[in-house]
């Protein structure tokens, strides 16, 4: 008889479905931020499929979470690199931003994230440097995502228009 492994993998920690429901609040938490943002019931359908589909491999892979999170903060529009490493910059475009943007996320959520500025970068291209390990688990990385996320709507940042 022919088996799929599917299901083990899956249901192995549940990380598949967390990560579902992980990214369909933070879609959700996005769209009653920004009124321009349209989440229908297509594009949630889409978002938990995604989800779920890039999670099913992610279980047998250390440190896969680090490739989920940045796939995530890109499909919910935030500008950034993807250039196939650990490290992952996140365009905010302003200095000021970025300093204040650092600080924010080191004082109220204790998240330290090097912000790079001019002359490192060039001006309009300014970024938060995240360098995520494996000694950074999932409920870290799900800490990050939902400060950047609130951060990013409070100061009203462009979401992926910058990233190239």
């Amino acid at each position: 008889s022919f088996v799929v492994p599917l299901g083990a993998t899956i249901n192995m920690d549940g990380t598949a479905l967390y990560e579902c429901v992980g990214v369909l609040f933070l879609a959700q938490y996005y769209a009653e931020a920004s009124p321009a943002f349209d989440l229908t019931i297509g594009m949630q359908f889409f978002i938990v499929i995604t989800a779920l589909l890039a999670s099913v491999g992610a279980a047998g892979i250390p440190s896969a979470g680090l490739v989920l999170k940045a796939m995530i903060l890109k499909a919910l529009g935030l500008p950034i690199i993807d250039h196939g490493s650990h490290i992952v910059p996140v365009i905010v475009g302003d200095p000021v931003h970025t300093k204040m943007l650092s600080d924010m996320l080191l004082n109220d959520f204790g998240i330290y994230v090097q912000p790079i500025n001019f002359p490192t970068v060039p001006r309009g291209t300014e970024r938060l440097r995240f360098t995520p390990s494996p000694v950074h688990g999932q409920d870290e990385m799900d800490k990050l995502v939902r400060a950047l996320d609130q951060l990013w709507s409070h100061c009203a940042l462009n979401r992926a228009e910058l990233a190239g």
